[in-house]
């Protein structure tokens, strides 16, 4: 029986989320705890990269981590981004995210509905003339890098930050009393054996979100019980709750 809830990701925000009544329903304790952490690259890390960030006449958003690091690097390198600086982001959440450091203006930021970088390239096609930079973690793969240059796009990627884990404490380690432990990305689950080399599943539920964590998941030895979206479940939380409803 699943009493206790590890969740790989910070705590939500907002009181209304759907763990908290998923929580309520079951009497189940829901613990949020991220098991990596995102830090900025320095500038003199940026520098070696031999990007001008002047160079570029539009920015490629895929993360709200991309935004924060690309205005903090230019900050701290006392480079003023343009008015007219254009900005492409994956979805409406980071592109609303912009103003916390520019004024959002329709004419300049642009956004896809899909979630995924195929989405976005319709709207940048309808801009060629633009130079692309693309901010990057350095975990990263070139499926953008390949996909802009299929589209004849000009484009530069760069790291701006770093994926590290987030380390257990000592006591935190002692008390892993979870009953399930839920993933969001390969990088929790590689943080997870970081922390707990000899880690032993045993009876310890694992739910995966996205085919890319579920196949770490494996990669690790370790046991699927849960994998998320699916067509009936199309969020972790759904599938989730539908999981609880129907355990032994």
């Amino acid at each position: 029986m699943i009493k206790k809830i590890l969740v790989s990701q910070p705590k939500p925000a907002s009181d209304k989320s759907p763990y908290y009544d998923i929580a309520k329903e079951h009497n189940i304790e829901m613990v949020f705890r991220p098991f990596f952490k995102v830090e900025g690259i320095t500038t003199k890390e940026f520098k070696q990269q031999k990007i001008n960030l002047l160079n570029y006449t539009a920015v490629v958003f895929t993360s709200r981590h991309a935004i924060d690091n690309y205005f903090k690097l230019a900050k701290e390198m006392r480079i003023t981004i343009p008015e007219d600086m254009k900005y492409f982001c994956l979805i409406e959440t980071i592109a609303l995210y912009i103003q916390k450091y520019v004024q959002y203006r329709k004419r300049k930021v642009f956004f896809g509905t899909s979630g995924k970088i195929e989405g976005l390239i319709p709207l940048m096609q309808k801009h060629k003339q633009e130079r692309y930079l693309v901010p990057q973690s350095s975990v990263h793969n070139d499926d953008i890098k390949n996909l802009l240059d299929a589209k004849k796009l000009k484009h530069d990627e760069c790291v701006m930050y770093s994926t590290v884990s987030n380390d257990f404490s000592e006591a935190e380690k002692k008390k892993f009393d979870y009953d399930m432990v839920v993933f969001f990305s390969p990088t929790g689950v590689k943080a997870l054996k970081q922390n707990f080399p000899d880690f032993k599943q045993g009876d310890i539920k694992i739910a995966a979100f996205g085919p890319a964590t579920a196949k770490e998941v494996e990669a690790q030895g370790l046991r699927i019980d849960l994998v998320a979206p699916s067509k009936e479940h199309p969020s972790m939380t759904a599938a989730l709750k539908n999981y609880l409803e129907n355990q032994p």
